[in-house]
């Protein structure tokens, strides 16, 4: 079974159901009083105000803690609650009493510490105890019945109080929630808007590229052949084509790139630029797709950085396995740009694919020839 998550405009506006919990504990004090229900009816003024100013006060408490603070002069407010909800009630009884689950609420919800919480609930809840036990005893009730009675008081005030404080506490988690969820739908957009970054990038890269390339070929063919500049332009058309579906693929995130495709196409294209290429990839084997994405991106990328920052003549590139990893490595002569491809995003993107399968990635120059290293485990995580 799986957790449920409450609707938006619960997340949105959760202090509505905390506030109509304070509403009928508000309203009994002045309607018992003006009625008289548990002893002689009290002054309806009185009754009313002293209400209003004890159910603002409650409030005032329950929705600073349910923001997870406590409010501002809140001792002196804890202090005239306090005196409001006991004071009072040795004359108007029973009536007044609902106010004591006020005032336990404030206790439990602004006092700190181990001990003086459960002191200060422990001195309201006998407050309220002693009043009913007396009560009862002056009514001419039995010692056990004016017991029953206090503990009634007890567990009445205290689960009322209860629901206070957890309603506070409800409402201060669901704000959370509510944050939480707000982040996390930032962070999706934002990684979103990486993924299409990067893909972009590295998808059009290398078609740009080989779009150049071909554009170039066919305007240095058209003087001297025509079939091949005719035929260059073909292969133009269709780089073209083939990079509009990957930008549409882009978007739906279905785009799945090939090992063997990037190697071929790789080979094709450096040699369309006058690159001597040499392939060493016999074991393409059962590689793990996971594997096969990871180091298909770098053979697109380390061919759109040859072709984009250097004058490369030659170029190998080279897979081995060895001790339960996998090795790609492109080397090419054509240093002159090293600096432009050192930083670029797109071997960026190559390292971030990499380490997403457990992988690591290298560039720079060794030997005077830049190497771009993939190496990534055969069995993906």
């Amino acid at each position: 079974m799986t957790a449920s998550i409450p609707p938006r405009w619960v997340l949105r506006h959760p202090h509505w159901p905390l506030i109509a919990l304070h509403v009928p504990l508000t309203l009994q004090v002045p309607v018992y009083t003006i009625l008289g229900m548990d002893g002689p009816p009290g002054n309806p003024v009185a009754a009313i105000l002293g209400a209003a100013a004890a159910g603002a006060i409650q409030l005032r408490h329950s929705l600073a803690a349910a923001r997870g603070e406590r409010p501002a002069g809140w001792p002196w407010s804890l202090a005239a609650l306090v005196l409001l909800a006991d004071l009072p009630i040795w004359w108007l009884g029973s009536n007044w009493e609902a106010f004591g689950i006020f005032a336990l609420a404030s206790m439990l919800t602004l006092l700190r510490g181990g001990w003086l919480p459960a002191a200060a609930a422990t001195l309201q809840l006998t407050v309220n105890a002693t009043r009913e036990a007396l009560t009862g005893l002056q009514d001419e009730s039995t010692v056990a019945q004016a017991v029953l009675v206090a503990m009634y008081a007890v567990v009445a005030t205290g689960l009322y109080a209860a629901a206070l404080v957890g309603g506070a506490r409800l409402v201060r988690l669901l704000n959370e929630l509510d944050a939480a969820r707000t982040e996390l739908a930032a962070t999706a957009v934002g990684e979103e808007r990486i993924r299409v970054s990067r893909d972009l990038h590295d998808l059009l890269g290398q078609s740009l590229s080989a779009i150049a390339l071909k554009g170039d070929l066919a305007l240095r063919l058209l003087t001297r052949d025509v079939v091949a500049a005719r035929a260059e332009i073909e292969s133009l058309t269709g780089v073209a084509r083939d990079a509009l579906h990957d930008v549409r693929a882009i978007t739906r995130d279905q785009h799945a790139v090939s090992l063997r495709t990037e190697i071929d196409g790789a080979a094709a294209l450096l040699g369309a630029a006058g690159v001597d290429t040499r392939l060493d990839v016999a074991d393409l084997r059962s590689l793990p797709a996971s594997a096969q994405s990871a180091l298909a991106w770098a053979v697109r990328e380390g061919t759109t950085n040859l072709l984009r920052h250097s004058e490369a003549g030659s170029c190998t590139i080279t897979l081995s396995r060895k001790h339960g990893r996998i090795r790609l490595e492109i080397v090419n002569d054509g240093v002159r740009g090293v600096a432009a491809v050192g930083t670029g995003s797109g071997l960026a993107g190559v390292a971030e694919r990499a380490e997403a399968v457990s992988g690591s990635c290298e560039a720079g120059v060794r030997d005077g020839r830049f190497l771009l290293s993939v190496e990534i485990p055969e069995e993906v995580a």
